[in-house]
């Protein structure tokens, strides 16, 4: 997972160098300040949204699948494991023909992501059938096993609105693959974020601090101690980060000077944020007064983080910064208003969903639709069997 802000000018991004070793002309300042603040805007929308979708996801409601919940025991695992991926990738790189790997995890990500833009785009666009459209119902089960030992393996529901969106969803995957344009790589980013925010589900604050404190070390190491994160993002051609060009206004949609941001800056506040939204939930007062204050401090965060760069023309981690904010701006408010307890001592998983399962591997986004949660909700009712796996969080 890449969680480094990059800036294209200490040759930290992953822009595609000039031909014939030719110098590429510096960026204009409106140039650079329409990429950081687009950049800034996409990492919002899949936080804002993401965090909504997880309300509705944790009541089991409008959720297409079920919410994995992240325990304080993965929450300090998690960057151990983060730094043996990303030490993988990189001796990886260094050891095989970067051509043959970007085209393995090409389509890997090919198929990822037409399922996590499908389930992105399914709610939005099932607006826009109408009341006639013959929409019949399908299901993909397959087992193992017979008689009382049989054990589902994948139970998949669908619907041809959802054949739809993943026709749609197929036809940018084809363009991401053929093309690797930009546009293409910052659809299926988004998608994952948005996906991530949604189904992955913090427990309680303490795990999130956990994780974000975890990581904040993971973030920092990385991108200050070692060229690791920053030679495996250059290498690494996959949506696993947005990009947007700073010379966009000169060359247009060819533009190929990019900034970018990780993934991992998205969804690891966002699902911090998403959590602290269902805390005010919880507190029934009919404010998101925690959720605005470190929505709020996720951009001030961000926005610190992309001066910094600017500034030192140094890639940053961004979670050096976002943590912080993150973390800090909430507390203060709890502070404030007495209800650090409660913030600490609410259970987002007993509170919502009591029987969300733990999680044990990391998930990825299904493009299953909302029949599928009755399926799930079946399945915990009764003998204990194995669920599908979702493709969807990096």
């Amino acid at each position: 997972m890449e969680s480094a802000l990059s800036d294209p000018h200490n040759g930290s991004a992953g822009a595609r160098s000039p031909p014939n070793g030719t110098t590429r002309p510096p960026s204009t300042p409106e140039g650079i300040a329409l990429a950081y603040g687009s950049l800034l805007l996409m990492a919002l929308l899949p936080i804002f949204f993401g965090a909504l979708r997880s309300v509705r996801c944790a009541r089991g409601k409008n959720a297409s699948d079920m919410p994995e919940t992240i325990t304080s025991r993965d929450a300090a695992r998690f960057p151990i494991i983060a730094s043996c991926t990303l030490l993988g990738l990189y001796l990886f790189f260094k050891i095989f023909s970067q051509e043959y790997i970007n085209l393995l995890l090409s389509m890997y990500f090919f198929v990822l992501g037409i399922l996590a833009l499908s389930h992105t785009i399914s709610p939005f666009m099932s607006k826009f059938f109408p009341a006639s459209f013959p929409n019949r119902q399908y299901q993909l089960l397959f087992t193992q096993g017979s008689g009382e030992s049989k054990e589902e393996i994948i139970n998949y529901e669908f619907d041809t609105k959802d054949l739809v969106c993943l026709g749609l969803s197929t036809i940018v995957g084809v363009w991401y693959l053929l093309r690797k344009h930009w546009i293409a790589n910052n659809l299926f980013g988004l998608a994952f974020s948005l996906n991530g925010v949604e189904l992955l589900h913090l427990n309680n604050v303490s795990t999130g601090c956990i994780l974000l404190g975890g990581l904040f070390i993971y973030d920092v190491f990385w991108v200050f101690g070692t060229n690791v994160m920053v030679t495996v993002a250059k290498s690494f051609e996959a949506p696993i980060k947005l990009v947007f060009p700073q010379d966009l206004l000169e060359k247009g949609l060819e533009a190929d000077n990019f900034a970018m941001l990780g993934l991992g800056d998205i969804v690891i506040p966002g699902i911090f944020i998403a959590l602290l939204l269902r805390f005010d939930i919880s507190l029934k007062k009919n404010t998101h007064t925690y959720f605005y204050t470190s929505f709020a401090a996720y951009i001030f965060g961000l926005g610190l983080t992309i001066f910094i760069m600017h500034i030192f023309k140094h890639a940053q981690p961004a979670l050096l910064y976002l943590v912080p904010a993150c973390v800090g701006f909430p507390v203060l408010v709890a502070l404030a208003k007495g209800e650090v307890t409660e913030m600490f001592s609410y259970e987002s998983s007993a509170e919502i969903l009591p029987h969300t399962p733990r999680l044990t591997h990391f998930p990825t986004v299904s493009g299953s639709p909302a029949s599928l949660a009755d399926s799930m909700q079946q399945k915990l009712a009764g003998p204990r069997r194995r669920r599908p796996l979702n493709p969807s969080t990096m």
